[in-house]
């Protein structure tokens, strides 16, 4: 058997209702490694910042205020602000799985697999907009996935293609949806709106048990269907290796079979997402999964799962906390079961 180093990773939840001195402290702990990634082909490489600017204020002029006030707290400085505005970032390749279910408690479940020293895990509370979003936060402050107060739940996935093109890293965009829209239409609609820099698939689902997956490309508009189960392909498979070394087929095969069972419970649909072929246990190679996720709409509730751990939180009882995951063959969650305050540890 093949040695496997041993990795981890400090899940982290905080709370701040508008931008502070706890996101502050987070930038400032995840800037460093992100300026090396922004800058790996040359400053020249990005887009300065006048384009940055205009492309928020033209595709998603909502967040300008919060992006502004984001770009203080960083520093004020030009590289910062560009990076901040997520508008044509270098690219990056993912492996997910994510399934909308619908019923008397509409339900969205992911898997999100990547490098664990790629990931920021902070699972971040905020009313940035006045309303209340809760997600894993991505490039300080886009999303991979989350919830708002209105029950509109959101997570991502790498579409498969290769193409890059001018537009928006994908996390600023779930961001977006989840400060500016309330139903799955709405959102649906503002997905396929926004131009993005790279192909993926973004499922959306509310409340009422409205759904759709919205398959996303450089260069044209997001093309929204009716689908509750996707991995990482759209239409068809197009990058062979990609999906042959994330089982992509074999996953959403997985998925499709699950959903035609109509005695399909939530509990039984969660439970998989822990199992091969959803479940990766690919670390020593990136690809391993990180963390389950399943977003309640109508109880406005996440729950993040390990192999033997869960962890729930929701807008009616969110507690900052840590949780220590260290993965290898298995991943074995550590508790560290003190809470913890960045507004009291980050207190000049």
């Amino acid at each position: 058997m093949p040695l496997i180093q041993t990795q981890s990773l400090l899940f982290r939840a905080v709370e701040e209702e508008r931008p502070g001195v706890i996101w502050k402290s987070l930038f400032g702990e995840f800037w460093p490694s992100y300026r090396r990634w922004y800058l790996q082909g040359g400053e020249a490489a990005r887009p300065y910042y006048l384009p940055c600017l205009r492309a928020l204020r033209k595709h998603m002029p909502e967040l300008l205020p919060t992006y502004d006030k984001l770009a203080e707290l960083a520093g004020g400085g030009d590289v910062e602000a560009r990076f901040l505005s997520l508008f044509c970032p270098p690219p990056y390749v993912t492996a997910c799985s994510q399934v909308a279910l619908t019923g008397k408690r509409p339900l969205l479940v992911r898997n999100y697999d990547y490098p664990p020293q790629l990931c920021e895990g902070v699972i971040l509370k905020t009313a940035w907009n006045g309303r209340q979003v809760i997600g894993v936060s991505d490039c300080a402050w886009g999303l991979l996935d989350g919830i708002n107060e209105d029950g509109l739940a959101v997570s991502l996935s790498f579409g498969g293609r290769l193409d890059i093109g001018e537009g928006f890293g994908v996390p600023l965009v779930l961001r977006y949806v989840l400060e500016t829209c309330t139903r799955a239409d709405e959102a649906s609609a503002a997905l396929a709106r926004v131009p993005v820099h790279m192909s993926y698939n973004v499922t959306v689902i509310d409340r009422r048990g409205e759904f759709a997956t919205v398959y996303l490309a450089p260069g044209k508009t997001g093309d929204i269907r009716r689908l509750a189960a996707v991995t990482n392909h759209q239409q068809k498979v197009e990058w062979h290796q990609h999906a042959r070394a994330t089982s992509t087929v074999e996953r959403l095969r997985r998925l499709r079979l699950m959903l035609q069972d109509s005695e399909l419970s939530s509990e039984k649909l969660i439970a998989a997402f822990l199992q091969a072929p959803i479940y990766s246990h690919a670390f020593a190679r990136g690809l391993g999964t990180l963390y389950s996720a399943a977003y309640w709409p109508s109880e406005g509730r996440a729950d993040f799962f390990w192999p033997g751990l869960d962890w729930s939180q929701s807008f009616a009882d969110f507690t900052p906390g840590e949780r220590l995951i260290e993965f290898g063959n298995s991943p074995r969650p550590h508790h560290i079961t003190r809470g913890i305050d960045l507004r009291e540890e980050t207190r000049p």
